[in-house]
């Protein structure tokens, strides 16, 4: 048997192996007493919430058995274009549970639909940072995007989790369109065939940069009917030569998926050489390397949050009877909404076992008597045996936090939530607000996908040709 913990879920039963496991599926149930109250202040207030993937468990669980509530769980741009979706409903305000960008994120979102009389509210008064976002605000991270605005003919593709302040310092330096990790494939192939001789900068997360270059030569060594297959406007020669004008940022990394590397990859190939493994392309090169063969084998995925949602779901409807064992190379937050995809599509005696490649151990001390551990987050919870799966970032926003935010709506006055809005970012920017042109990155993403074309705008940018209209920056 592996020595990594696991949870094993079934139609009707959990099991969990190993105390880091065990504390994960603590929180799965939630108290039917406090959803109630929870779905009822909600829906009292038309109040929606957006939550992503790796918030806490037991915080999940609770969202998403409300019955009536407006409630998403999903990866960062989900959660912005819900949070409009909520608007139009006629939602009073949205509550974002994630860290400090996805708030901002759906705060231009919202603003950029119209919006900009609905609140968004934190459940976190402080400041909800992030390692990547961090690396993206650091001045190496502009004295690199100086050089790439020397490059003629380049493009910046900056992922969404970065601060709306450190797009608007790109989009003032060279041209920027913002990715997701499930849309930033198809950004690069559209801005490879749309705009030949491009140069394409992308951060700030290395790993991710790193490998979606290993991707795309791979890509191109399957020879133009794959690359075809991908883009109608590449051949696998145009591939291969776009392949050395990407240019990746070398010093940004999420402090969670920096830990899957050469040691955990080493134990999950001797472990377990049969399971199916799910990776984050934030993940180091051993360990998308390793999801890359297995998906070769139709046995795992490298991709998006929701990519990896997706797959262990069609995995379990593909052997309903049988067992799928999958390792979870991604933050661990991730395993309620897992756990709940799969309960809908397994048959009765088919069964799924997420594995943590973490050590066995990687919990911490709470002062819970009910609850005396919890998963991983920091102190020994991070160790060289296993790594920390958890954020401690993400965590910030607790059932508690929300519940005490749900309390006071309604009953005191809005303005004391305050302190709890995203805020919006007074710094000027080429004699332009950085609220304002940290938008425009965004906006370039949305119409892409919107149109599957890149716009007008950002192309004529980046050929140098003068703009028949001015940059949107809130489409």
């Amino acid at each position: 048997m592996p020595s990594f913990p696991s949870i094993i879920v079934e139609r009707d039963t959990i099991r969990a192996e190993g105390a880091f496991a065990v504390s994960q599926a603590a929180y799965l149930d939630p108290d039917p007493a406090l959803v109630a109250e929870l779905d009822a202040r909600l829906v009292e207030e038309r109040t929606g919430v957006v939550a992503h993937y790796y918030m806490d468990p037991e915080l999940q669980g609770a969202l998403a058995a409300c019955p009536r509530a407006a409630v998403h769980i999903a990866d960062s741009l989900a959660m912005a274009e819900q949070a409009v979706e909520m608007a139009r409903r006629g939602a009073r305000r949205v509550l974002v549970l994630g860290v400090d960008f996805m708030a901002e994120n759906a705060r231009a979102t919202l603003d950029a639909a119209g919006f900009e009389h609905v609140p968004v509210y934190r459940v976190v008064a402080g400041e909800v940072g992030c390692s990547l976002a961090a690396a993206a605000d650091a001045p190496a991270y502009l004295a690199w995007l100086q050089r790439a605005a020397r490059q003629p003919r380049s493009v910046h593709v900056v992922y969404v989790n970065t601060s709306l302040t450190a797009k608007a310092r790109a989009e003032a330096l060279l041209p920027t369109i913002a990715c997701t990790s499930s849309n930033v494939v198809r950004t690069l192939l559209s801005l490879y065939a749309e705009l030949p001789g491009v140069h394409v900068w992308f951060g700030p997360d290395s790993y991710m940069g790193r490998n979606l270059e290993a991707l795309l030569r791979r890509q191109a060594a399957m020879g133009d009917e794959t690359v075809r297959g991908l883009h109608a406007g590449l051949d696998a020669a145009a591939l291969r030569d776009a392949c050395d004008r990407f240019h990746a940022y070398p010093s940004g990394t999420c402090i969670v998926h920096e830990q899957f590397g050469a040691s955990i990859v080493e134990r999950v190939r001797r472990e377990l050489p049969d399971a199916d493994v799910a990776a984050h392309l934030e993940v180091p090169g051993e360990m998308f390397d390793l999801a890359l063969e297995r998906a070769s084998e139709g046995r795992g995925v490298v991709g998006s949050t929701s990519n990896i949602l997706e797959f262990i779901v069609r995995r379990a409807q593909q052997r309903p009877d049988g067992t799928v064992r999958v390792v979870l190379g991604t933050e661990t937050g991730m395993v309620g909404s897992i756990v709940r995809g799969v309960r809908r599509a397994l048959a009765p005696g088919g069964r799924v076992e997420i594995v943590f490649p973490v050590a066995a151990e990687a919990i911490r001390a709470t002062q819970d008597p009910e609850l005396p551990v919890v998963p991983g987050g920091g102190g020994e919870g991070c160790t060289v045996a296993g790594g920390c799966a958890t954020c401690p970032y993400m965590k910030m926003s607790s059932l508690d936090a929300l519940m005490d935010v749900v309390r006071r709506l309604g009953r005191v006055d809005e303005a004391t939530l305050a302190p709890l809005a995203p805020r919006r970012p007074d710094t000027m920017v080429a004699g332009r607000p950085a609220y304002e042109l940290g938008r425009a990155p965004i906006a370039a993403m949305r119409e892409l996908g919107r149109t599957g074309r890149l716009p007008e705008a950002l192309r004529r940018r980046v050929l140098g040709e003068p703009s028949t209209a001015p940059t949107d920056a809130t489409a």
